[in-house]
């Protein structure tokens, strides 16, 4: 029997990863890439193909950033990750625990298998695909994943268009969504959101006031803003109740040093590693049962209470990082199944935020505030104290690529130099590392890919003006050649335009204050 919905959910999955491609393979390079891949999105997809199986469409919204789309369809990408998993059968036949070896085998020969069939000519006609059987709104953003607030506005909309252009290329469709990287805002870039093509665009719980319960259009614009509900999202994500952190999943941490493989549950939060007892399927399905359960109903729960104290159904969004679901948390996809097949027989809505803004859960124009979806809600993950270095770096190499496109002599066809002065631009500017500094994450990887990539453009930037195009152009083929991300930057695009003179780059003040 149909009963009216007490309320609309969306999930949004957020899939990012820097470019890691020819730049190290463990503890941190390509060996992460292909984890996440093995791990979360060949599940994650899988999934969403069973849901459509069923008949489920408008599933959820999923975002894939353009500098991961370019891993997942590049050639030696594939090439690599078809060897990883191979990899991945070998190491299975070489633990010592029967149990653990056969476990670890089938899913490596069914990723393998997956991957053959489906995978092989890269993920755009896979993502393709569900986007045009309506299984999901796929959403894009700036090319590189950089924290936009804190470019230089031709840099931070340069780096937009070409991320939107990218995901044309590669799906046939120009996005009309975007996850803004980090969830950075700052007023006014949804102006530069309008010029681009763009129609929505996330941020977190606390830019909304804690008010998430709809979207709204931003400061004078059409461009919509939907806000992540943190009172269901935690229920997932936090670190100290979250659901992957229960006893009987997999242990993320604990892996056989000779194997790589995870052979322990979680069994306690303050257990240590030698304590750990063996993970048991079994036991970790029941926990996938049971937690999914609980999530449908703090959802319906979310939804009943919003309906009561606004007189009409309301809107929950829940977003997560997509590598979450498998690759940090090993029963991540199964649960997603679970929730996203139980959630529409509670009287739950289901759909993307496409879907809800077509259902009207679009309310009065707001102002927002800067914002991000870092520690502290504002900007210190990425201007904090503990990389104000690397700020500086990034205002430089922002300043020296603005200098060589304006310092060009205007040409009809574009020039290779600055295109790969732009794709070395683009890297440095990356979110990632000033992320991974700060959380102490990785911070040496971090802090030398950066650094790496502001010498390349420092390097450049020094040969052009100096009339030393040849030794300049030998240099940037040398660059590109490692780092063939976006075959199609433009740099042109960067030019100066009228209406640049009458914008403004935005401010901040401070670590933990926002201006």
């Amino acid at each position: 029997m149909s009963r009216e919905p007490v309320g609309t959910f969306c999930l949004v999955l957020h899939s990012h990863l820097p470019w890691l491609l020819r730049h190290g393979a463990w503890p941190v390079g390509e060996d992460w890439l292909y984890q996440a891949w093995a791990h979360a999105y060949l599940p994650v997809v899988e999934t969403l193909e069973r849901l459509a199986v069923r008949g489920q469409r408008d599933v959820l919204t999923l975002g894939v950033t353009p500098v991961l789309a370019a891993q997942l369809d590049h050639p030696a990408a594939l090439r690599s990750m078809h060897t990883w998993l191979a990899d991945w059968q070998l190491r299975a036949h070489e633990a010592r625990d029967p149990a653990l070896s056969t476990r670890e085998h089938r899913a490596a020969a069914h990723a393998l298998e997956v991957f053959e069939r489906d995978w092989r000519h890269g993920a755009s006609p896979v993502l393709g695909r569900l986007a045009d059987a309506g299984v999901v709104e796929l959403l894009g953003g700036p090319a590189t994943h950089p924290f936009a607030p804190l470019l230089p506005g031709r840099v931070r909309r340069f780096l937009l268009d070409a991320g939107l252009r990218d995901a044309d290329v590669r799906l046939g469709r120009r996005p009309a969504g975007i996850w803004a990287p980090e969830c950075g805002y700052t007023p006014g870039l949804e102006h530069d959101y309008a010029a681009a093509g763009v129609e929505r665009f996330l941020v977190d719980g606390p830019a909304l006031r804690g008010d998430t319960a709809a979207a709204h259009p931003v400061d004078g614009t059409d461009v919509v803003a939907f806000a992540r509900d943190l009172e269901v999202t935690y229920r997932v994500w936090s670190p100290r109740a979250g659901y992957p952190g229960g006893p009987d999943y997999r242990d993320f941490h604990t892996y056989d040093h000779d194997t790589g493989l995870k052979s322990a549950r979680v069994t306690g939060r303050r257990v240590a590693t030698g304590d750990k007892k063996p993970y048991d399927p079994t036991r970790a399905a029941a926990a996938v049962a049971r937690d999914a359960q609980d999530f449908v109903g703090v959802v319906r729960a979310r939804l009943e209470a919003l309906r009561a104290q606004r007189g009409r159904p309301g809107l929950v969004v829940s977003a997560f990082d997509t590598e979450l679901f498998g690759h940090w948390w090993h029963e991540g996809p199964a649960w997603l199944e679970a929730v996203l097949a139980a959630l529409p027989a509670a009287g739950v809505r289901v759909t993307t935020l496409r879907g809800a803004v077509e259902a009207g859960h679009v309310e009065e124009p707001v102002v927002l505030p800067a914002s991000s979806w870092g520690s502290g809600k504002d900007w210190r993950v990425w201007d904090g104290l503990a990389v104000r270095d690397l700020v500086a770096d990034n205002e430089d190499v922002a300043r020296r690529l603005l200098a060589a496109v304006d310092g060009a002599p205007p040409s009809a066809g574009r020039d290779a130099t600055l295109d790969t002065l732009a794709t070395q631009a683009a890297l440095a500017l990356s979110s990632d590392w000033a992320f991974m500094v700060t959380k102490d994450s990785a911070a040496h990887y971090a802090r030398r890919r950066a650094a790496q990539h502001r010498d390349r453009v420092r390097e450049l930037t020094d040969l052009l003006p100096a009339g030393r195009h040849d030794l300049a152009a030998s240099r940037a083929a040398g660059f590109a050649a490692q780092d063939d991300v976006f075959g199609r930057l433009d740099a042109r695009a960067l030019r100066r335009r009228p209406a640049d003179d009458r914008r403004a780059a935005p401010t901040y003040s401070g670590v933990g204050s926002l201006a």
